[in-house]
């Protein structure tokens, strides 16, 4: 029974190293994981493709007439003002030092001329203060899309360093109604751009992104993203109540440690065994 029991116990561990580095968003938004407006998860639909380095479905933020107000990004410039938005925030996860924090985004947008539609994602600390900017994209009827103009400066490296839009009325499901339409010029979606950004200090942090309607609620944009990892390993989730005080962070054991973890188990099942019979 020791022996059944300890083996049991070994492959629930491996089991569980897997579970720990399934994909984000392949089992829908990760646990704890906090939406405001306009978010889910999404396989390869329309003009997004699966992310390079992701998994079978990638998360997702987007405008819609209905989203709320007061997401928006703080020092963004142009003519007019920030209307509806959407921001998805991750649970809180711990980094070290000199980490890389990296993925991958595709902004898409059914907005052009003078409406200059916008995306970002960001790394605050565990009290929502913001740590950087990691990339920004914003609708433009020529030149540049990521980084977007009249923005903050990022502080991430991204590949390309410098993307325009793949220009047409882009078809995607997030957009609703707008999907496969296109206001004027600038409409379009970027392709996916990869992040990367070094992890300044120990600590807890959260990742956050957001998509803004700008000078009206009408035709629409959003930001597909996927691949997010620290060292290589997929950030984890954690339940959160929607608070920000009351984020709460579940560590879990890496894929090295719960595999020895389970080596152990194992070989203590064995000795067991051993002695049982010696």
């Amino acid at each position: 029974m020791t022996r059944i029991i300890l083996i049991l116990a070994a492959a629930g561990m491996i089991s569980a190293s897997g579970l720990a580095l399934a994909d984000g968003f392949d089992d829908g938004i990760p646990e704890g994981w906090i939406c405001e407006g306009e978010c889910g998860t999404l396989g390869a639909d329309g003009v997004v493709s699966l992310a390079p380095k992701g998994g079978d479905a990638y998360g997702w933020v987007a405008t819609a007439s209905n989203s709320p107000t007061g997401l928006a990004l703080e020092g963004v410039g142009g003519d007019g003002n920030p209307t509806s938005g959407s921001r998805l925030r991750s649970s809180i996860f711990e980094a070290s030092a000199g980490d890389d924090l990296e993925f991958q985004f595709n902004y898409v947008t059914s907005d052009g001329g003078g409406f200059a539609d916008y995306a970002w994602a960001r790394l605050l600390d565990s009290d929502l203060n913001e740590v950087a900017l990691l990339f920004t994209a914003r609708t433009t009827p020529g030149g540049t899309t990521v980084p977007g103009f009249e923005m903050p400066d990022i502080e991430a490296e991204i590949t390309p360093e410098e993307v325009t839009i793949i220009d047409g009325g882009p078809e995607w499901s997030p957009l609703g109604g707008n999907s496969g339409s296109c206001y004027s010029t600038g409409c379009g979606y970027t392709d996916w751009v990869q992040s990367n950004f070094e992890i300044p200090a120990d600590g807890s942090y959260v990742l956050e992104f957001g998509a803004v309607n700008w000078n009206d609620t009408s035709f629409q944009s959003g930001m597909a993203f996927d691949g997010i990892t620290v060292e290589g390993e997929p950030i984890g989730g954690g339940p959160g109540t929607g608070e920000p005080g009351d984020y709460v962070s579940i560590p879990t054991l890496s894929r090295p440690g719960l595999l020895i973890a389970a080596l152990i188990l194992m070989m203590m099942g064995m000795l067991a065994l051993r002695g049982r019979f010696s």
